[in-house]
């Protein structure tokens, strides 16, 4: 599934699965932008990473959620690379509360990044992709998209309109040959799982998984490389779940 010669754009790159996805890619072939609201120290490591494949990195330290910010992503993105062949819409944000004490700003603050943020960065890709008559766009969802955990309520909300948005862009766009699709991940293994749960939660947790534990950010990078790939030409307009089973009914023996 060899990427050679193509350019990338991973939002949301500097740690967790967006950092397993811009790893993944430049280890296929492609040349490597990823953005996120981190400083350029916190983003080395994956910038030294993506370096070490031989391909070219390039980090930009941008709010997805600002437009003027995403529009200043694209062009120096595109000033640099020359074109945009991939965009992979990671960057995501949670505010775990029940509904009635929610703030509005919490709301605002989730949405800002898990929807506006796809919403921006899809369009400005859209454009320079519908000029090139070829790419792909994929979105790093959630099974919080149809399942519906509690406590999240912006999160869910924003993962489902993002899907919807996902299957809209696919059926305008397939006629000028560029390619939308979402994978899903379950549950995953990232530093973000730290600031709601201990070591301890979380393996106990994934045991109780179908298959027994958390994804790692690897195996979700290897869902995200296949759908940009030529392995995946004629699939768009489809979501990819990489949950470990974690939406299927629990089976209980004995």
């Amino acid at each position: 599934m060899s990427l050679a010669g193509k350019c990338a754009l991973v939002t949301g790159g500097a740690r967790g699965i967006g950092q397993a996805v811009a790893i993944e890619l430049a280890r296929s072939g492609a040349h490597v932008a990823f953005c996120d609201i981190c400083d350029r120290e916190e983003a080395a490591a994956t910038l030294a990473a993506i370096e070490e494949t031989g391909q070219r990195g390039l980090f930009v330290q941008t709010d997805v959620g600002d437009r003027a910010g995403v529009e200043q992503l694209f062009e120096t993105v595109l000033a640099d690379f020359g074109k945009l062949d991939i965009l992979v819409n990671n960057a995501a944000a949670n505010i775990r509360k029940p509904l009635i004490d929610l703030e509005v700003a919490d709301v605002q603050k989730v949405w800002n990044v898990s929807l506006w943020g796809v919403f921006h960065c899809s369009q400005l890709a859209a454009r320079q992709m519908v000029r090139q008559r070829a790419g792909s766009i994929v979105m790093i969802s959630s099974v919080h998209a149809a399942r519906a955990f509690p406590n999240s309520t912006a999160y869910n909300g924003a993962k489902a309109a993002v899907n919807h948005m996902a299957l809209t862009w696919a059926a305008e766009l397939a006629p000028h040959g560029v390619r939308v699709n979402i994978v899903e991940p379950g549950w995953t293994d990232t530093p973000g799982e730290r600031a709601f749960y201990t070591e301890e939660q979380i393996r106990e947790e994934g045991r109780k998984l179908p298959l027994g534990r958390l994804g790692r950010p690897e195996e979700i990078a290897a869902a995200v490389r296949f759908l940009v790939s030529g392995e995946s030409a004629y699939v768009t307009g489809s979501c990819l779940r990489v949950d470990g089973g974690a939406v299927l009914p629990r089976v209980t023996t004995g």
